[in-house]
């Protein structure tokens, strides 16, 4: 019984026209309610990528804009730094110029003071000399002539005598 039915895939009949009219009436009626629904969710959702994506475009040209303006500020701030380098070169420059200057001035000063107190030192100690080869002559001299000369008198000879030797010398 089975195989001597006819095996084909259509067979028109009162139910296909039935499931061809319940078809075309399913089609109408998704056609004026579903569709139109659909059809704006999809509208929607094409115009929020649109709007998402010139979003997106505005933000990565704002980035582009801000990089570059960053790189021209870090440019101007190597710049900026590296005048700040050189001017702190240069001041340390000046600065160990004019500290050499002043050691040198110090060292001159303090050079010319030890002078004036060697030159001091050596009239002090030559004064010191002359008086006592003066008080040796006077106490020499009273006890060759066995009397007092003046003091002051005897004094001046001495350091006339002194001053001879001195130009004597020089010669």
């Amino acid at each position: 019984m089975f195989l001597s039915q006819d095996a084909s895939i259509i067979t028109v009949n009162g139910t296909f026209l039935l499931e061809l009219v319940a078809f075309i009436v399913m089609v109408a009626v998704m056609a004026r309610f579903m569709y139109p629904a659909i059809a704006r969710v999809a509208t929607e959702r094409q115009k929020l990528i649109s709007d998402q994506l010139e979003q997106a475009e505005r933000q990565r040209d704002e980035a582009i804009k801000k990089l570059a303006e960053a790189e021209v500020k870090l440019t101007a701030a190597r710049a900026q730094a590296e005048e700040v380098i050189a001017g702190a070169s240069r001041s340390g420059e000046q600065i160990r110029s004019e500290l050499r200057g002043k050691g040198e001035e110090e060292a001159a000063r303090l050079l010319e003071k030890a002078r004036k107190d060697i030159e001091a030192s050596r009239q002090t100690a030559l004064d010191s000399v002359r008086e006592q080869v003066a008080d040796m002559v006077v106490l020499a001299t009273q006890r060759v002539i066995q009397e007092t000369i003046d003091k002051d008198k005897h004094r001046r000879l001495i350091d006339e005598a002194i001053d001879e030797v001195k130009v004597g010398a020089g010669r």
